[in-house]
């Protein structure tokens, strides 16, 4: 799963120089979540994650059986810590 992911949407946000860090799914308050975690040599600003986070949308939505009929999508980037 984490593979395909990466396949599909690293050539499209690499220019945002970020990159897919993990895909896990999770269950929150009985919703299935289907997680995308990115990750930069940076620190990623709220512009560039919903930047990515539109890419990624729109492949997702084109890949929809990828998404093992979860209720959400979530895509967020990891937290860096302090320098």
């Amino acid at each position: 799963m984490k593979e395909k992911v990466k396949e599909l949407v690293e050539d499209k946000i690499k220019e945002l120089n970020v990159f897919v860090d993990d895909v896990f799914i999770s269950t929150e308050e009985g919703k299935r979540i289907f997680n995308i975690v990115l990750d930069s040599n940076e620190i990623i600003d709220l512009n560039r994650i919903t930047d990515a986070s539109r890419i990624i949308n729109k492949v997702m939505d084109e890949n929809e059986s990828l998404l093992d009929d979860c209720d959400e999508l979530d895509i967020f980037s990891k937290e860096k810590g302090e320098k």
